[in-house]
């Protein structure tokens, strides 16, 4: 049958976050909020939630003076990102059983 989507994936920003992430060795939060089109007030509260859930590391430090986050996927993130995407096929292609 249908296999479960991991509800933390699930939202559209967390999922398109973790899309960005894959793909670069960490991103700074400006330019996640750009890629997203999100605000910073939605972001930073979507960004805990994946940090929560141990998807993501998140650093927090200064850069001339002026403060600087970056975020990097886990190896749970990506373990997490490879069954969701397997999940998701499993829609696309149901097994037939007659």
């Amino acid at each position: 049958m249908f296999k479960e989507l991991d509800p933390i994936l699930h939202s559209q920003l967390r999922l398109a976050v973790i899309s960005l992430l894959i793909s670069v060795k960490e991103a700074e939060f400006t330019f996640i909020k750009e890629k997203t089109n999100s605000t910073a007030g939605n972001l930073s509260v979507q960004l805990n939630k994946l940090k929560e859930a141990g998807y993501i590391e998140v650093t927090k430090q200064f850069k001339d003076n002026y403060p600087l986050t970056l975020c990097k996927i886990s190896k749970k993130g990506i373990d997490a990102f490879e069954e969701y995407v397997n999940a998701l096929q499993s829609y696309m292609q149901p097994k037939q059983s007659y």
